[in-house]
């Protein structure tokens, strides 16, 4: 299976029903098993996960996690109805998605309310863990959903944070890049340096977009 294209233009999509993801106010308790919440970046370790045994023979002690973390910005910026990502950490721009049918979702200007997000692919990442820090004070929505290959989308919650503190998630959780709630916002990202990605199309795969609410007022 080919790795999946991240630039493209929205209207290579297909119309798709939406399936729609619960948001969940993200608290030291809500998000026990995906992550942690940050309160000082600066003295947060990036869990590395050890380099696997390929046979019986177990890997030496003290080695196979030492490839140490990458940080950059990550940034979130909508465009009309389309909503970009680029990650400075791994040299990463995306389409993370759009607010609309993608069929009718134009960049030039904003055809529809951008209350929501209507996501077409997760990925997780098997050597580490990653760090979400907001640079700017304002609330950001993360959809995750907890590890295992047999991703469905009725697994998927979306976690809504209100910008005092950053968000951690684990190794070998599905997620998706950080959508701001605004207009644009820009993070903190710190990350595995061996940057393993394993990826869903979720359009692809089950035939929906998730809809990810990104305002309580706006999950009808």
């Amino acid at each position: 299976m080919s790795a999946p294209e991240y630039i493209f233009e929205a209207s290579e999509k297909p119309s798709l029903p939406w399936h729609r993801v619960p948001l969940v106010r993200a608290t030291d308790e809500s998000i026990k098993g995906y992550g942690c919440l940050v309160d000082d970046p600066e003295n947060f370790d990036i869990e590395i996960t050890r380099w696997p045994a390929q046979g019986w023979r177990p890997v030496d002690a003290g080695t196979g996690d030492e490839a140490g973390f990458v940080e950059g910005v990550f940034s979130g910026e909508w465009r009309g109805d389309v909503l970009y990502g680029e990650n400075q950490a791994v040299n990463g721009n995306y389409v993370l998605g759009w607010s609309t049918d993608p069929q009718t979702a134009l960049v030039e200007k904003q055809t529809a309310p951008r209350d929501q997000v209507l996501l077409w692919h997760m990925n997780y990442h098997p050597d580490g863990g990653q760090l979400f820090f907001p640079l700017e004070e304002k609330p950001f929505i993360v959809p995750v959903a907890l590890p295992g290959d047999d991703l469905r989308p009725e697994k998927v919650i979306s976690l809504w944070c209100d910008g005092t503190r950053g968000l951690y998630i684990h190794a070998n959780i599905w997620h998706e890049g950080i959508f701001p709630v605004e207009d644009s916002q820009k993070f903190l990202d710190r990350q595995g340096r061996v940057h393993a990605r394993v990826s869903c199309d979720i359009g692809q795969e089950f035939g929906v977009y998730l809809a990810c609410p990104l305002r309580f007022e706006d999950q009808g």
